[in-house]
């Protein structure tokens, strides 16, 4: 069930943060839960974050990491571990959501 952005807009205020949990893999697992981030890394080096979509179509999204992966993105985290992605996650096919992850929060845009 897809949510209005409305709502989708005023509950990421409110809603706890997502979690990244860390698997030593080049890709992420086939399960993936609602709410965490699953890094893929081997030999400390960071491949892939993956994710359910968190306009609640729960599509599973894979954003590759790797600089030579054309698109990238860029992994931080905070003091407290919560994950950023930048630049800014648009599905151009499915539910076409647009929004950043900023310390754990989704923010609409």
């Amino acid at each position: 069930m897809t949510h209005p952005k409305w709502f989708l807009k005023m509950w990421s205020c409110v809603a706890p943060r997502r979690k990244l949990a860390i698997v030593n893999a080049d890709t992420p697992p086939e399960h993936l839960q609602n709410r965490n981030l699953i890094l893929a890394r081997e030999d400390d080096e960071d491949w892939a974050v993956a994710f359910r979509c968190p306009c609640g179509c729960g599509d599973r999204l894979e954003l590759q990491l790797i600089p030579e992966a054309k698109p990238h993105w860029v992994l931080h985290r905070d003091e407290r571990g919560h994950p950023t992605l930048h630049p800014s996650v648009w599905r151009k096919t499915g539910c076409r959501s647009h929004f950043w992850l900023r310390s754990g929060r989704i923010f609409w845009c």
